[in-house]
């Protein structure tokens, strides 16, 4: 059942249209924002625009959001920090309105997402090496030309991998054009390697032994035909990566392209570290949506980056993590890590400066961080959230907290 403050919060959705982001400026009212977009008025298309949509990632925001608080608090030229960098939707969209942004995030794999999205590129020799690669790939793998697989014998041996987790989790075909691409980047003389290691882990993600319908947190490899929630059949098992190799290949160029004529020269650092304790440089304000306590763990999501190409995994260092579950305790160790990320970061803030925290705050925490912070509170909006990925349904609603810098 609806509590009295969401139903006011439907009513305010049906009679109201919701704003459109190009129309906010520095003086538009905090008031008159309607944030409460529907599936019909914020199609997927537009939330995963360009690279937005470059590998999917749990958690994030939609880039209109963030757009609207840039140009309510922000001009080209200033300078916006995300300490939970995520999958870099803040400084992309920043990047697009002349603002530059610095962000930082303690996933690795997170960080290499974030800097193939904001990258610049020469679209001609970016597309010819995407190709290129996956060309030759093709060639050394696919059934007709098995024979080629001798240019890389030892290192294709999937045994000889040593890691269990890609053993288990990918069928032989499908580790074998995986590994090949990958022994490829390694070995080829790629200016965008970084690019090609992103649709290289978009394949491994689809391409995974788990069901169609699980692509989120699959428990255990699916090697058996099973009935499939998504297709309403049954499917079998992926049994290759190549398809996807060439999908994902196709459709990171198109992005990258159409990403290419909005991106403007702004600044765009984005920093492997620990934002409790990093050494912030200056900036104008902060636009952030951090981690939800007890409901994701963020490197988990990405397992299979972090084993097919080595990253280091800090998963320990994660605040919030599922696996420490939503406790008091864990309540409380949340609190204290999220205000030390904004005590850290507002040291180089202006007296003043925004500071706008979007999060779906079913427990209450954030009055208590906001003290613990040291920081004022301006308003605090609430934003339905009609739209549930996966299998998952129900009500969602998150809270944009407005604060400022004392």
């Amino acid at each position: 059942m609806l509590t009295n403050e969401e139903k006011q919060v439907d009513t305010y959705i049906e009679t109201n249209l919701p704003t459109e982001p190009k129309s906010v400026v520095g003086d538009t009212p905090l008031s008159s924002l309607n944030l409460n977009w529907t599936e019909k008025q914020m199609p997927q298309r537009r939330r995963t625009k360009h690279v937005h949509g470059l590998h999917p990632y749990l958690g994030k925001y939609i880039p209109q959001l963030v757009e609207i608080f840039l140009r309510k608090f922000f001009t080209p030229g200033q300078a916006v920090l995300d300490p939970f960098v995520g999958s870099g939707t803040t400084l992309v969209q920043a990047n697009e309105l002349g603002i530059n942004a610095i962000g930082y995030d303690i996933s690795a794999f997170n960080v290499l997402l974030c800097q193939v999205k904001t990258g610049a590129y020469n679209l001609k020799k970016m597309a010819f090496e995407a190709n290129d690669i996956l060309g030759k790939t093709k060639t050394a793998t696919q059934p007709q030309r098995t024979g080629q697989l001798r240019l890389f014998e030892g290192t294709l041996n999937i045994t000889a991998t040593g890691n269990k987790y890609l053993q288990n989790w990918y069928a032989p075909q499908t580790l074998t054009e995986l590994l090949t691409y990958r022994q490829f980047i390694e070995s080829g003389d790629y200016t965008y390697k970084n690019l090609l290691k992103v649709i290289l882990t978009r394949s491994a993600r689809s391409a995974r032994l788990t069901t169609h319908f699980d692509l989120d947190f699959p428990k255990q490899p699916q090697t058996e035909p099973y009935w499939c929630y998504k297709h309403s059949r049954t499917c079998e098992p992926v049994q290759e990566a190549f398809k996807f190799l060439n999908r994902y290949t196709k459709d990171t160029i198109r992005r990258i392209e159409q990403f290419a004529p909005v991106r403007t020269d702004a600044l765009v650092a984005v920093h492997h570290a620990d934002s409790r304790a990093a050494d912030i440089a200056p900036i104008d304000g902060i636009i952030t949506s951090p981690p939800y306590v007890g409901l994701i763990d963020y490197h988990e999501q990405h397992a299979y980056a972090y084993h097919l190409l080595g990253l280091n995994d800090n998963r320990h260092r994660e605040i919030g993590p599922a696996a420490s579950g939503s406790s008091k305790k864990a309540r409380a160790q949340y609190q204290e890590d999220v205000a030390q990320v904004l005590r850290n970061a507002s040291k180089n803030l202006p007296s003043g400066a925004p500071i706008i925290v979007v999060a779906g705050d079913r427990h209450n925490l954030y009055p208590a961080i906001r003290e613990m912070a040291g920081l004022d509170e301006e308003t605090i909006l609430k934003r339905h959230v009609n739209r549930r990925t996966g299998r998952r349904s129900g009500e969602f609603y998150e809270s944009i907290f407005i604060w400022r810098k004392s």
